[in-house]
């Protein structure tokens, strides 16, 4: 093996060792993030959820979490989604569409507004911050893997370099230095 070859291979190791390493300090720092982020929040389960009366800390528990937020919102709103509600309430306070059919506000003579798509709202925006945890810890776990994955192909390799380099040298010297011009 030609020195560059080796210089190569323990250079190629020792990258994909500190690669390796770092995508697992980056992962662990990621999920605890999320970890901290999600408990500074003091989000409690519901007694109907997976979790009831536990504090939402981990992606897994948010996503469960915004399941069971999704299921209240629809509760809410009749089942409907945003789209699905009038804009507007009517005189008798059922949804509409319809700006004419609306009940108008005294105080600014507007049309009056759905408030359930306000709920749909709030609501969408709370369970979309929960699975971007639940996402975020995800993929944090995943670099930790290919950084587990990384570490060991990293030091494989660098096993591997080693050891041919320790069998060319041993060939080397049990060639004695004539043997080769006898060879060729």
């Amino acid at each position: 093996m030609n020195n560059l070859a080796r210089k190569g291979g323990i250079a190629a190791s020792i990258v994909l060792i500190i690669l390796g390493v770092g995508a697992m300090v980056a992962g662990v720092a990621g999920r605890e993030k999320v970890h901290s982020d999600l408990a500074r929040e003091q989000i409690v389960g519901t007694p109907d959820s997976t979790i009831p009366g536990q504090k939402v800390d981990t992606g897994g528990e948010a996503n469960a979490f915004a399941a069971v937020m999704r299921k209240h919102t629809m509760e809410a709103t009749g089942g409907q989604t945003y789209a699905q509600m009038g804009r507007f309430l009517d005189e008798s306070g059922k949804p509409t569409s319809d700006e004419n059919a609306a009940a108008t506000d005294s105080k600014t003579g507007m049309p009056v507004e759905n408030p359930a798509r306000d709920i749909w709202i709030s609501s969408t925006a709370f369970q979309t911050a929960l699975n971007t945890a639940y996402f975020a810890e995800s993929v944090a776990t995943f670099v930790i893997a290919i950084g587990g994955a990384l570490l060991l192909v990293g030091i494989g390799f660098l096993i591997l370099t080693l050891r041919l380099l320790r069998a060319d040298h041993a060939t080397a010297r049990a060639v004695p230095a004539g043997a080769t011009a006898a060879i060729a």
